[in-house]
């Protein structure tokens, strides 16, 4: 697993951003497919989660994650819930001790947030649909109702998808300049006609900063580059892949 050196000096929070490593799971989904929405054998996504909630000091069924919509919605997660009773959010808050809160990624920038003076955490999905329609700002606010402070909250970005390995259409291009024309900086044209390379993760860091967030650490690494560590669906899709397998990426409270 993988930490952000900014979380990790924070008292009584322990984090991961999990790799595909570690796992018993088999095939495309070698080894550590935490994504209960793929086609892996649920024994072995299970499992392969039982080892990350211990990797984070909680019990299996407090290591949680939502159904993911590619949405700007989060939930305060006061209590464990059922695999069948998830929330249809893309970000989770809490300031319950104990409770691993995740989510699952195959290319999407994984945002996990910390006050620690608050004991107030989050984690949230931030693909290019959910950072565009307000993802970073929601998790944010809710942090804020549970008393966290902006000034104290760090975020870390973990392994996500980078430009260089990132190429959208003229819809797309066109989406981001209609809202705002400066969104020009996130985008290199290729030899295709209207076609860009997109820096989501640059578009992730300015979304952050301008929510007046400080302290931010990208960890720099790419999903669709390292093959050996990281599952890819746009590198599932260009290999003709029948699935993918997910990462989950998680923080938790501890007393």
């Amino acid at each position: 697993m993988l930490q952000a050196a900014s979380i990790a000096a924070l008292p009584g929070i322990r984090h991961a951003f999990f790799t595909r490593n570690g796992g018993v799971s088999q095939g495309v989904y070698d080894s550590l497919n935490g994504g209960v929405g793929s086609n892996d054998t649920p024994e072995h996504v299970a499992e392969n989660r039982a080892r990350m909630a211990l990797a984070l000091g909680v019990k299996p069924e407090r290591f949680l994650t939502a159904y993911q919509i590619h949405s700007p919605d989060v939930v305060v997660v006061d209590e464990p819930w059922s695999a069948d009773n998830r929330p249809r959010v893309d970000a989770l808050v809490t300031r319950v001790p104990d409770l691993a809160i995740g989510v699952s990624t195959a290319d999407c920038g994984p945002l996990l947030f910390a006050d620690s003076n608050a004991r107030v955490i989050g984690a949230a999905h931030a693909g290019w649909r959910g950072a565009f329609t307000g993802i970073i700002e929601s998790t944010i606010a809710a942090m804020e109702k549970l008393g966290a402070a902006r000034d104290n909250i760090a975020v870390a970005l973990g392994p996500t998808i980078r430009q260089a390995n990132y190429e959208v259409g003229p819809e797309f291009v066109a989406r981001f300049l209609a809202a705002d024309i400066d969104n020009t900086r996130f985008f290199t044209e290729t030899e295709r006609e209207g076609h860009a390379l997109f820096d989501l993760t640059g578009y992730i860091a300015s979304r952050v900063e301008q929510a007046g967030i400080t302290d931010f650490e990208d960890l720099g690494l790419c999903t669709y580059a390292e093959a050996d560590r990281f599952f890819s669906f746009r590198r599932t899709t260009h290999l003709g892949e029948p699935d993918y397998g997910r990462h989950i990426n998680a923080i938790a409270l501890h007393d």
